[in-house]
């Protein structure tokens, strides 16, 4: 699958949509999203043309990388997320439900987030 350059997230970066902009550097862009599913709900993004993290784990530089995960625990410490604690959540694909073709990750806080999955049966 190409990148599709239409894609929203692609969309914001390039400042054609405007965004509640948390943070910014030369290789990630993270805001507010517009439909939060829980109180803090902040999406980073790489500002390459990356469809999923599959992709990014691919092809992104080394610099891509460690500037986005750099940028992922700066955000949630700036925002105080470190204190009770957050999860980090990255969606690739169909069967994963990932709604925008541009790899993204969610800071999902502000409230107890519960299992994320049932512990298996044994």
């Amino acid at each position: 699958m190409a990148y599709d350059s239409g894609n929203i997230f692609a969309k914001i970066i390039r400042g054609e949509i405007p965004c509640d902009k948390v943070y910014e550097d030369e290789h990630v862009l993270a805001f507010n999203d517009i439909n939060p599913q829980t109180p803090t709900h902040i999406l980073v993004i790489p500002k390459g043309a990356y469809i999923s993290y599959d992709d990014f784990s691919q092809k992104a530089s080394d610099g891509e990388v460690a500037a986005l995960v750099r940028a992922a625990g700066k955000i949630a410490r700036d925002a105080g997320l470190d204190a009770n604690g957050y999860r980090i959540l990255a969606n690739t694909g169909r069967d994963a439900h990932q709604e925008v073709p541009h790899f993204h990750l969610h800071i999902f806080a502000g409230k107890n987030l519960g299992r994320m999955i049932k512990p298996a049966d044994k």
